[in-house]
């Protein structure tokens, strides 16, 4: 007979916590390699922790909302090599343990509050009170499937707004589909604006302020941190890709028939920082105890933006040994994963460079914060039509040309103009060269 102790694992070299959101197993549960023992969430994402072993859960350590910290303890399960039966029998004993105790417990809060219940009758019939089944208010209180409450709870949906919903269900019951609905449509904004719900209030001037939920909160302080450690400077460079916007034109159609795939921009930028951060490997390292850390592998962070608004930072974890086709098919596999909320811990870890497309939003550029401990971040501005002077050996002549700005964020502590201004223009030199007569 032994003992295996599960403890929160490392999730990343950012991530040092996380919130216990559900036990998926109660004390004397039998539980199998494997499976899935309690549900947590991290600043960025909700995963599950599974057992080694198999055995039996006989102490859980945490309660739900509460913080762990890595490498705690969050469960013991007592392990053996037993059979089904010998393990029904241990749950046996477990339940059997107190049960005496249990009994006696019971029958003592039963003649209790019978006690109470009798006294608080008497004291209202001589006040000529109706007692508290005597209800004057006949609404029925509205039915909520478990399903419905989890996706409330999640989405911080307040019992007001759940009321507001029009159920399509049986008898105007609220269904999955009806509570995603209104979380994709504009009811849930427009309430919160006219309502004081939960983490919503507005003071004596009309003002609203709004309570920030768990991921708004982390992505706050990771953003001021990095402000505080990173001496942030920029560089920008405008790159001319009317080559690259050509290509894609020529190639989106047969990649979505190919590989049933949409070819974005995405994948393309990636694919030329990928190659100038091989020409400045500076830009792919971390400062770790005053000593610069230079990365053997390239991390391709690319931020997305989530329906709610936040943001999550998805990780292509040795991006430089992806081909072209590789790379816009990782692309889309996480960016759609990251809105569906089903990552894993480590889809969203070890992150060497980061790129940011603030095009999406129509932003000519931007100036991004560097995502620590990384020591830069590019932003890509959208792409517009512009005149410009092309130059040939018959002479200069005005042309439209398709453009973007790129915006460098580097931490200057370690990184000096020159280097982090060459990195940028290398970009943008393989964005300008592009090989069109490559295929995909």
């Amino acid at each position: 007979m032994g003992k295996y102790y599960l403890k929160l694992p490392k999730m990343g070299e950012s991530i040092a916590e996380a919130t216990l959101t559900n036990w998926l197993k109660n004390v004397g549960d039998k539980v199998d390699i494997d499976e899935p023992v309690v549900e947590i969430a991290t600043d960025k994402v909700d995963s599950d922790v599974p057992s080694e072993y198999k055995g039996v859960l006989v102490k859980r350590n945490f309660e739900v909302d509460q913080i762990i910290k890595v490498g705690e303890v969050i469960a013991e399960i007592e392990t053996k090599d037993i059979n089904d039966g010998e393990i029904e029998d241990k749950k046996s004993d477990i339940t059997i343990k107190d049960k005496d105790d249990i009994v006696d417990d019971a029958q003592k809060e039963r003649i209790e509050v019978k006690e109470i219940e009798e006294t608080i009758n008497k004291t209202l019939k001589s006040l000529d009170v109706p007692k508290k089944d005597q209800k004057t208010n006949t609404k029925k209180k509205r039915f909520y499937s478990p399903l419905v409450k989890s996706i409330a709870k999640k989405e911080n949906i307040s019992i007001e707004q759940l009321d507001s919903i029009k159920g399509s269900g049986k008898e105007g019951r609220v269904t999955k589909a009806d509570i995603l609905n209104y979380l994709k449509g504009s009811d849930k904004i427009s309430i919160d604006l006219k309502s004081n719900v939960t983490g919503s209030v507005t003071n004596d001037l009309g003002d609203q302020i709004i309570e920030m939920d768990r991921m708004s909160k982390i992505i706050f302080d990771h953003m001021s941190e990095s402000k505080k450690i990173s001496a942030h400077v920029q560089s920008f460079v405008e790159a001319d890709i009317t080559s690259l916007w050509d290509w894609r034109e020529k190639n989106k159609s047969n990649f979505l028939k190919n590989e049933n795939e949409k070819l974005t921009f995405t994948p393309l930028f990636i694919f030329s920082v990928i190659k100038a951060l091989r020409d400045f490997p500076i830009l792919n390292s971390s400062v770790e105890n005053e000593k610069i850390v230079v990365k053997k592998s390239i991390n391709i962070g690319m931020a997305t933006s989530l329906d709610n608004g936040n943001l999550i930072v998805p990780v292509i974890k040795n991006a430089d040994h992806l081909n072209l086709k590789g790379l816009a098919i990782a692309v889309n596999d996480l960016s759609n994963r990251a809105r569906n909320n089903s990552l894993r811990p480590d889809e969203i870890s070890d992150g060497t460079y980061t790129v940011t497309n603030v095009g999406n939003f129509g932003s000519i550029m931007g100036t991004p914060i560097i995502n620590q401990p990384q020591v830069g971040i590019l932003a890509i501005g959208v792409i517009r039509k512009l005149p410009s002077v092309i130059e040939t050996p018959n002479g200069d002549f005005i042309g439209i040309r398709k453009k973007l700005i790129l915006s460098h964020s580097y931490d200057h502590r370690i990184i000096n103009g020159s280097v982090g201004s060459s990195f940028v223009k290398r970009v943008a030199e393989y964005l300008e060269k592009w090989d069109i007569s490559q295929t995909i």
